[in-house]
């Protein structure tokens, strides 16, 4: 039997009254203004003003709620947990500030008076090294609670993995259920501070970044030299806030090391934290499970069962559209122009509008490829290093699944605006307009690609449905 998640109507109604655009700005999406509302850089066809969204380009809109599940993919229970805080532990602004209750202030759960059931759990069941649970132990980050139900006198025990303040202060506690049977119980404590999460100082310049305190705890049982040394912190769910914090706090933490969960929502936050980090001159790498996550490469080592890795989909697709791309461009002719790239995006266009999808697959593609021979054009007459590899290379490598959501026909609006950019580079004479001009090239290219896999991923979803209904 699946978990029930029960939402009082003050949580729902709380959850949909979110202010969209501090919601979004605290996630680290861009916005642009676009009158009295704000236009997600992302995909232009959606508008958000307060806790309102619309998407032009599919008519339809809402509250926060439908926003939060449509956008991000998540189920009722996943749209509401988000915005209410849920195992994030952020806080969100309403929107508008009608009568609230008030907030029960932070609280550490009872302890327990012993530890045994932690240490069961943590030793015994997740296969975690026993030093290392005593050492965050004995400093006070990790102890068993003891809770009683609202409804009964029965006693629920939870592992408690707390986080303090720079001056010693409990400000946050997640929770992780001890029992064995069933999909375990984790979620943090009400009124977390999401700064202060779970998290260990070293002396070292370097800091790894986890999702939960169990890959932390794991993944230095899997790397034990010297780990006393380097600092750590548990994002308890994928919120960036604990991490800079610690950044901030200790300036000689300079080097991020993100070992987030392998698969599709760990590695499209690892990419959106990795551009965040670079944007703040931080030095970033990222260390990648065998399998799902850390604890399951500790099962694999002992033989037992483990959860495999989930590459992204949009990779998957990115790779081979790449590696056709790159097959197909070393006989591709230089001579692109505005006009060349504007009659293949009316085609693709058309091709949509009659739904004949591989013809829309074809004019992306070759505009990709002209693109990228022109961008490598451009570099060549100024002697820049870049040549065509060069600017292959930088295509494949700098595509983000976090910024390619929303629908195909927002890809072709942003495709046309930077195709119509290029006619204002009608006379180049300068080195430095030479080299923007190329740049427009390249992001012709890079919106190509990305309309290519919305397309394929759009393709395959049709697949999928479609065996569905013959299985039926």
């Amino acid at each position: 039997m699946g978990v029930y998640v029960h939402f009082t109507d003050d949580q729902k109604y709380r959850a949909n009254n979110v202010d969209l655009v501090d919601f979004l700005h605290r996630r680290g999406e861009k916005l642009i203004p676009s009158g009295r509302d704000k236009r997600l850089a992302s995909d232009h066809s959606i508008t958000v003003r307060g806790n309102e969204w619309y998407d032009h380009s599919a008519e339809s809109g809402g509250y926060a709620i439908d926003f939060v599940r449509q956008f991000y993919g998540l189920t009722f229970p996943e749209a509401v947990t988000m915005l209410l805080g849920g195992e994030q532990g952020e806080v969100y602004r309403p929107a508008s500030q009608k009568k609230q209750e008030a907030k029960q202030p932070f609280a550490l759960p009872n302890p327990h008076s012993d530890m045994r059931r932690v240490y069961a759990y943590l030793v015994k069941t997740r296969l975690i090294d026993r030093e290392v649970v005593s050492y965050f132990a004995k400093a006070k980050l990790l102890y068993e609670s003891c809770e009683k139900s609202k409804d009964s006198m029965k006693e629920y025990h939870n592992a408690v993995f707390v986080g303090y303040d720079e001056n010693g202060v409990p400000r946050h506690a997640h929770k992780r259920g001890l029992y064995t049977e069933g999909t375990g119980f984790k979620g943090n404590v009400d009124s977390c501070d999401p700064a202060y999460s779970f998290h260990h100082i070293g002396t070292s310049n370097h800091l790894y970044v986890f999702e939960a305190p169990i890959d932390l705890l794991s993944y230095i049982t899997l790397h034990p030299n010297d780990w006393r040394n380097h600092s750590y912190v548990a994002l308890c769910g994928v919120s960036e806030y604990a991490m800079l914090k610690m950044l901030e706090l200790h300036p000689n933490l300079n080097h991020v090391v993100l070992c987030l969960d392998h698969d599709e929502a760990g590695i499209e936050a690892s990419e959106k934290y990795h551009d965040l980090l670079i944007e703040k001159c931080v030095s970033c790498d990222r260390d990648l499970s065998i399998h799902k996550d850390w604890n399951e490469d500790i099962k694999a080592n002992h033989g037992l069962p483990a959860i495999p890795a989930e590459e992204h989909p949009q990779h998957l697709i990115r790779d081979e559209i790449c590696r056709e791309l790159t097959e197909t461009s070393m006989t591709v002719k230089s001579n692109c122009s505005a006009n060349t790239l504007s009659a293949l995006l009316v085609k693709a266009r058309s091709h949509l509008h009659w739904g004949q999808f591989s013809g829309v697959d074809e004019c992306l593609r070759e505009m990709c490829r002209l693109s990228m021979a022109a961008a490598a054009r451009e570099y060549r007459q100024m002697d820049h290093s870049r040549n065509l590899s060069t600017v292959q290379s930088r295509l494949h490598s700098g595509f983000r699944t976090y910024e390619n959501r929303g629908h195909l026909k927002t890809r072709l609006d942003l495709l046309e605006s930077d195709i119509m950019a290029l006619q204002g580079f009608e006379r180049v004479v300068t080195a430095g307009e030479k080299e923007k001009l190329a740049e427009c090239y390249e992001r012709i290219a890079s919106h190509g690609l990305k309309g290519a896999i919305l397309l394929e991923k759009y393709r395959q979803k049709m697949e999928q449905t479609q065996e569905m209904k013959l299985s039926m």
